[in-house]
This record gives structure tokens, C-alpha cells and sequence, in this order.
């Protein structure tokens, strides 16, 4: 008994150990990243995208090398406590800025974190002048955010922002946030509560007419008789 003890007290203590260890290993902060820019430009590391996502993705990345622009795209699970996502956008560009390989080609960061479903794009300070940072934190809210929110959408929401912010490297004119599409219900054949609130008024209305005609005649025909 006293060994089955000692077993269960051992269980308990290596769970809460787990417990302690796993939420530290999935939050993540900018100091969690190797210190020199990796060769790859897409770093899914919440694996939310296929592999030919990442390729199709990592392409258009390249693309924006016409621009002397280094683009990357990081996907998170979550954060440190108390980060927040543009925080830590902020943090990964200091991080990564001491690359003196990079210096010639200012860093464009996309972010997307999958616990809340948001994105950001952060870029270095050479790159505010083509891209304020209002355009940014639009690209990033509205642009890349609603296709997370619309069924998780983690390709769709980086291609869009690229698109977005291509478009404006390129000297074209920002398309602006996405259209809000408004939600229409199907036709139904159940009455809507104002409906149902109509019908019952119609109903006391002719129950009174009838009951207001037809007492008065009773009442006639059996004081006559």
C-alpha cells in the first residue's frame, strides 16, 4: 500500500510538473527566435499552413525582393502573458535588426497568432515612409484579421495582406480595408415575432367584433320572446 502511495504522489507531481512546463514551451516571445534572420521567409511554427501553402506564400515573399523589401511571414499559437501581438512584432524586428547581412533591405514582418485569431504587420523604420504604419496596422486589423475570423483562413489572410501592401510598394493606390458583407438569413416560413404579435391582435379583433354582435342579438331575441 504504502508503495502504491509513493506511485500515485510520483504520478501527481510529474502531471503538475507538465502542467507548469507545456503553457511556458507554447508562449512564445521574440527571444525565443535564433538571433540572425533564418533562410527561410515563412516560419509556421503554429503549422497552420500546407506545405503548398507555405511554398505559394514564401514565393510571393520573394516577390517583394524587386523592392529591396526582406518580407517574412511568422504564425504563432500564443504569446507571453501581457504581450501583445504588435509588441512582440516590434521585439522580433529589433531582434532580427542587428543582422548587419540585412541591412540593405529593410525587414517587412506579417504576423498571425491562432489563439485569437489576429494579425499584425510590423516593418523597420526605413519602410514607414512607403508604408505608414496606419496602413500597417489596417492591413493587419482588417485586411489579414477577417479571414482568420472567417473560418480560419491562414493562407487567404497573408496572401490578401501581400497583395495589399504590393500594390502600394509599387506606387498604386491602397484598395483599403475589405468589404464588410452583411449576413442575410434564409426564408423561413416561421413567423417573426412581430408577425406572431400582428396575427394574435387580428384574432381579438374579430373575436370581439363577433362577440359584440351577436350578444346584442341574443340578448334582444330572449327578452321578446
Amino acid at each position: 500500500m504504502k508503495r502504491l502511495h509513493h506511485l500515485i504522489a510520483g504520478t501527481l507531481s510529474a502531471v503538475f510538473c507538465l502542467l507548469l512546463i507545456v503553457p511556458a514551451a507554447v508562449a512564445v516571445s521574440a527571444q525565443d527566435f535564433p538571433q540572425s534572420l533564418p533562410d527561410e521567409t515563412v516560419l509556421d511554427s503554429a503549422d497552420v499552413l500546407s506545405r503548398a501553402s507555405r511554398n505559394e506564400i514564401s514565393t510571393r515573399l520573394q516577390e517583394l525582393d524587386q523592392f529591396h523589401v526582406d518580407a517574412r511571414l511568422v504564425t504563432l499559437r500564443r504569446l507571453d502573458y501581457g504581450l501583445s501581438l504588435n509588441e512582440f512584432g516590434e521585439d522580433l524586428l529589433d531582434h532580427w535588426g542587428h543582422d548587419s547581412s540585412r541591412i540593405d533591405r529593410p525587414l517587412l514582418i506579417f504576423l498571425e497568432e491562432t489563439q485569437s485569431k489576429q494579425a499584425t504587420v510590423v516593418a523597420s523604420e526605413q519602410l514607414l515612409e512607403q508604408l505608414p504604419e496606419s496602413l500597417l496596422r489596417s492591413t493587419g486589423r482588417t485586411t489579414m484579421s477577417q479571414p482568420l475570423r472567417d473560418g480560419d483562413r491562414f493562407r487567404q489572410a497573408t496572401l490578401d495582406g501581400l497583395t495589399r501592401l504590393e500594390t502600394v510598394l509599387n506606387g498604386g493606390e491602397d484598395s483599403g480595408p475589405p468589404v464588410q458583407l452583411e449576413r442575410t438569413t434564409n426564408p423561413t416560413n416561421i413567423p417573426t415575432a412581430e408577425e406572431t404579435e400582428n396575427s394574435n391582435a387580428f384574432t381579438w379583433v374579430v373575436v370581439l367584433l363577433v362577440v359584440g354582435t351577436i350578444v346584442p342579438m341574443a340578448t334582444w331575441w330572449i327578452f321578446s320572446s
